[in-house]
């Protein structure tokens, strides 16, 4: 009898329809059946050992919330017969209800119920909590997932006593992931918490990698990649990270009408074993980083979310060196200006256009109230506008380092680039630039939404930043929207560091480092809001009709042990 090694994920929801990801121990039918009458099946794939399955789910009631369960070759698998749970759902909210949208970054797996946990509650398994003491209380629309799903170069004690068990850890990569059943090992580790697993059960999720999914600084620079592929170990590391990146995460960001015509689902479920397709993939991704595209859009009513690649889709050469290689710029601004009808020779119906190299979209009506979206909200795991003081070193770093103050200063420059993990937007000045001027034009208009949001994780605390445009000023509220950890540590000396960041006097200093490095003034000025806030903690947009509010909450420890996530701000962006 076919067992469930992991899952339900919960991934796609739309008004009538639903995919919901399983992993199971032995090939089989998985079948989804709803309380309403839907349901839906799927035969599982076979990668490398294991076996998965991503079952769409049609007929859904538009407006509800069903109650599922899970069956593998008939037998009922989910919800478990001993569930401390409420029953896993699939909500299809109506559109004018508004959308709830959580988002977070950085999460090291929670210890096992009962151990002790170095780095204090988890936001995740906090509010998994809230949901199930309260199962009628309003609850997330989906939640965005932005880096750092898994921790491949800091594994737990548990994970290296496992994997010291399969290989000697005194050879490289040592105490680190190697290869596709050690990432297997992460994600179990991960999802098989029991909070985070019913909570991925029965809230949709959008996700995308940052570093620590393959390796810390992953992509910073060409120098850093070439001393990578000279090691013996790296070419496995990273077809094994993108190949389990695309099943377990990327799979279930995609809608069932780009399922359908992807032409490697399509491969890998045909094939008897769609390891080899899958690896072939993983190999040209590396191999020509433009030929594949992870990001992807997804539309909630008159909310679009783009979910945008800021690791694999860099173009490293020194220089030309940019955060989005041509072809990604160019799907980023299709993406944010489809359906607008003030721009020349696009459609403002269905907002239909060429479909993703690996990941998706769907169209939305552009609607009676002007553009084709209400809100836009930006996904990209590292943040646009950082404290001024991060900024400005990161775009003197990219100075030295392409050879403007002599060879001497480029060699100091990438040793400091990788020591200090300079290798954000603000790294990639012309990037940064361009999403500038990109961001005030979707601002700007009759047809401007009522917000524009970068939200992004990555840098261990959160805030909230502001731009202005020098000249001119957006109709579009305009924020910097970060937050990070979900659990993870927190050192006295990032705390510190970023407070002195966010700080006038490192304003200044941060002036002075610039004119170093002959650096242009970057295209936007900005102002910090809100924090900096240091804990685990998630963010909230409450966004209906042309409104917006923003909270967010640390999860703390309760005197009886509890953990209960505390509001920390609660404010109105629109």
């Amino acid at each position: 009898m076919a067992g469930l090694r992991l899952g339900p994920l919960l991934r796609y929801t739309d008004g009538s329809s639903a995919t919901v990801w399983v992993e199971s121990d032995r090939p089989c039918t998985a079948e989804v059946r709803c309380a309403d009458g839907a349901r839906g099946t799927s035969r599982t794939f076979h990668i490398a050992g294991h076996h998965y399955a991503l079952i769409p789910v049609s007929g859904l009631t538009p407006g509800t919330a069903t109650e599922y369960e899970v069956l593998l070759d008939g037998t009922r698998v989910w919800p478990p017969p001993d569930s401390r749970f409420p029953p896993s759902v699939i909500a299809t909210s109506p559109a004018d209800e508004g959308t709830r949208i959580v988002f977070g970054s950085c999460r090291w797996a929670a210890p096992p119920a009962g151990g002790h946990d170095p780095v204090g509650p988890d936001a995740l398994d906090t509010l998994s909590a809230r949901i199930a003491a309260d199962p009628e209380a309003a609850r997330p629309d989906v939640l965005l997932l932005l880096g750092d799903q898994v921790y491949a170069d800091e594994i737990s004690d548990a994970t290296r006593r496992w994997i010291s068990g399969r290989r000697d850890l005194a050879e490289p990569p040592g105490d680190q992931v190697a290869d596709y059943e050690e990432y297997t090992h992460l994600y179990y580790e991960s999802w098989l918490d029991p909070e985070v697993r019913w909570l991925l059960s029965t809230v949709p999720s959008c996700m995308i990698f940052d570093d620590h999914d393959v390796i810390d600084d992953w992509n910073t620079s060409e120098a850093w990649l070439a001393d990578m592929r000279a090691t013996d170990w790296w070419r496995e590391r990273l077809l094994s990270g993108l190949m389990s990146y695309w099943v377990y995460q990327q799979l279930g960001n995609l809608s069932p009408k780009e399922l359908a015509t992807d032409p490697l689902y399509a491969a890998v479920r045909d094939a008897p074993d769609g390891t080899d397709a899958l690896r072939t993939f993983a190999a040209r991704a590396d191999a020509d980083p433009a030929s594949v595209r992870w990001s992807y859009r997804r539309d909630f009513g008159r909310v679009r979310l783009l979910m945008v690649d800021s690791r694999a889709a860099r173009v490293l050469k020194e220089d030309r060196r940019a955060m989005l290689d041509p072809g990604e710029a160019a799907w980023l601004r299709e993406q944010v200006l489809d359906g607008r009808g003030d721009r020349e020779g696009v459609d403002a119906g269905d907002g239909e256009t060429e479909g993703s190299r690996a990941g998706g979209r769907e169209g939305a009506p552009a609607g009676e109230r002007g553009g084709a979206y209400d809100h836009l909200l930006i996904g990209t795991s590292l943040p646009w506008l950082l404290p001024h003081l991060v900024h400005d070193v990161e775009a003197w770093n990219a100075a030295m380092c392409a050879g403007e103050r002599g060879a001497r200063w480029a060699r100091v420059g990438e040793r400091i680039r990788r020591g200090a993990d300079l290798e954000h937007w603000a790294a990639f000045p012309s990037s940064f630039d361009a999403l500038a001027d990109l961001i005030a034009e979707a601002g700007t208009g009759r047809e401007a939404p009522a917000t524009v949001s970068v939200v992004s994780g990555d840098v261990h605390h959160a805030y909230v930043a502001e731009p202005s445009w020098p000249g001119r000023a957006p109709d579009s509220h305009v924020a910097q929207l970060t937050c990070s950890p979900v659990h993870n540590s927190v050192p006295l000396s990032i705390r510190l560091g970023f407070r002195f960041g966010w700080s006038a006097w490192a304003r200044a200093l941060g002036r002075r480092i610039a004119r170093h490095g002959r650096c242009a003034a970057p295209a936007v000025g900005w102002r910090r809001t809100g924090g900096p806030w240091f804990g685990n903690q998630i963010m909230t947009l409450t966004l209906r009709g042309r409104s917006a509010r923003l909270r967010l909450e640390q999860a703390r420890a309760e005197r009886d042990g509890a953990t209960a996530l505390h509001l920390v701000t609660d404010r109105e962006l629109a």
